[in-house]
């Protein structure tokens, strides 16, 4: 005998499959919208005839075995356990999404937003770079700022250093850490949610968002075109009509997190990357940029440019009328290790040469040396020494023994000066002798002995730098300032059916959500209204 059977594959069931005068057949079967086939193979203990009894339901089930050879019902499988096992993948995946929510968490990320700008204002408080007696003194135990903060702070955190140290940089790979979280975990969802949409078919749907109207008499094809005219991407499918604009404000929130990771990617490669060096050098000198030069960090790898020999052709400078200094130049010639010039130019305050991935910046200036005339003999080359003077005006002193040098009184003329200009001059009582300008060809007897000044000879401070991460930072801020702009638009979207000869017509934005009723009704104000009945579309 076979029975056939069937199940409603729309709602789970669980039947007791009972046969009298025979073995007991008993499966207990839960369906779910699957086909399969069981095969239940009963035999009857009065008689020698067998019976088969077929059942088919919805699944896949292979057929149960045929009996043994004495005539025995097979086993019935092992019960298998339904509980899931939990395998390493699914430990790690719940333990990955673990992680992404916590570092995706918007009160953890402002934390360390604040954190990084606190070190940064701290950086630009404590001086940079200083050697540990500098912090000794300034940063003493027996006298801490703010009653606890010494030096022993500031070289055992590496704040002496703050934008290489540990401290700052695990900061930064933090905040990193969660705006890569929160862009995979929110803004991809988001923007993926947006690129989907669908056809509305009921005007009791429209009529729920966020601006509805109707419009009587119209067309959903003059709609369409209308929309399409003030920058809509229209679509439209029998009645319905679905349209958007604004997409790329959606996209934004993305490009404005790639491009504070730019930055600070961009940051941190100058700040373990790079090199840096100041020099003095005096007019006629020459240097090595590689003697000069320091790494800052582990990622600091020379190139070949610090072989470069840099010369000191010239140095000036530009005056006031005042005569106060207003601008100083440098012209400087680079030559390679073959001794061939590769590169000269005149440097000033704010237009530096750049060589090689190497820039040299006008920052300072001093007096290194005098050349004067004594009693038509020489020039001879005086030093001269920074003298230390209330103000921030520089003063340079020097100073020309006259008479017996080897008495233990030595007597002779000082010189003072300010900048190149001009030579103040004083007797060997220290009273003032004159003024003299250099290479004025004017000379002036002091005590007997003539003087002429005929050069001051000046020193160009010059700082140097290789910054890799220079071109990421700008390359970053140009994305962020582009990205930030795209973000106030708005994302905005219309639904629309055509219900007889009227329109019916919805549509929600994410931002301007009071400008948008007003944008909504200005466009549709210019649908035309249709006249005859019969000039209405209906899909």
């Amino acid at each position: 005998m076979e029975t056939l059977l069937t199940l409603n594959p729309l709602k789970p069931h669980t039947h007791l499959l009972k046969f009298p005068n025979s073995r007991t057949c008993s499966r207990i079967i839960n369906h779910r919208c699957l086909y399969s086939t069981i095969s239940c193979k009963l035999t009857s203990q009065s008689s020698k005839d067998t019976t088969k009894n077929k059942v088919v339901i919805p699944g896949a089930a292979p057929s149960l075995s045929e009996e043994n050879e004495n005539g025995a019902a097979p086993p019935p499988p092992p019960a298998a356990d339904s509980r899931p096992k939990k395998t390493g993948g699914v430990v790690l995946k719940r333990l990955t999404k673990r992680v992404l929510s916590v570092l995706a968490n918007l009160p953890l990320a402002l934390g360390e937003m604040f954190a990084v700008a606190a070190l940064m204002a701290l950086g630009t408080a404590i001086e940079q770079g200083e050697a540990p007696e500098f912090y000794f003194q300034k940063y003493p135990e027996d006298n801490p700022v703010l009653g606890f903060f010494t030096w022993r702070w500031i070289l055992t955190l590496g704040f002496d250093h703050m934008f290489s140290s540990p401290v700052f940089l695990g900061t930064l790979i933090l905040l990193g850490a969660s705006l890569m979280a929160c862009t995979y975990t929110t803004q991809i969802p988001m923007v993926k949610v947006a690129r989907r949409w669908s056809f509305v078919h009921s005007s009791k749907t429209i009529r729920k968002l966020e601006f509805a109207d109707s419009l009587p008499k119209a067309s959903i094809q003059d709609l369409g075109v209308v929309l399409s005219g003030a920058g809509y991407e229209v679509f439209m499918k029998g009645p319905s009509l679905y349209a958007f604009k604004g997409l790329a404000g959606r996209f934004a929130p993305i490009g404005v997190h790639l491009a504070l990771l730019l930055i600070m990617s961009g940051g941190t490669l100058s700040a373990t990357g790079s090199f840096r060096g100041s020099v003095t050098v005096p007019q006629g000198l020459n240097f090595v940029m590689g003697d000069v030069l320091g790494p800052n960090g582990f990622l600091s790898k020379p190139t070949e440019a610090f072989n470069t020999e840099v010369h000191v052709n010239r140095f000036y400078m530009d005056y006031y009328d005042s005569g106060e200094v207003s601008q100083f130049h440098t012209d400087l010639s680079l030559f390679d290790i073959d001794g061939k010039e590769v590169m000269r130019k005149t440097i000033s305050v704010n237009d530096p040469l750049r060589y090689e991935g190497v820039t040299i910046y006008q920052t300072d200036w001093s007096i290194s040396a005098l050349q004067v005339l004594k009693d038509d003999e020489g020039p001879f080359n005086l030093a001269v020494a920074p003298l230390t003077v209330n103000g921030d005006k520089k003063l340079y002193g020097s100073f020309l023994p006259i008479g017996n040098t080897d008495s233990p009184n030595v007597k002779g003329i000082s010189m003072l000066l300010r900048d190149l200009q001009s030579v103040v001059l004083y007797d060997p009582e220290g009273k003032f002798a004159g003024v003299r300008r250099p290479n004025s060809k004017l000379p002036i007897e002091i005590d007997g002995t003539k003087i002429e000044i005929v050069d001051a000879i000046g020193s160009s401070g010059l700082d140097m730098k290789t910054d890799p991460g220079v071109p990421i930072v700008y390359a970053g801020f140009g994305a962020l300032m582009l990205t930030t702009c795209i973000s106030y638009l708005s994302h905005t979207q219309i639904w629309a059916l055509q219900d007889g000869t009227t329109v019916v017509v919805g549509g929600k934005t994410n931002r301007a959500k009071i400008e948008f009723p007003e944008e909504m009704n200005r466009v549709l104000d210019r649908v035309p209204e249709i006249n005859e009945p019969s000039d209405a579309i209906c899909g």
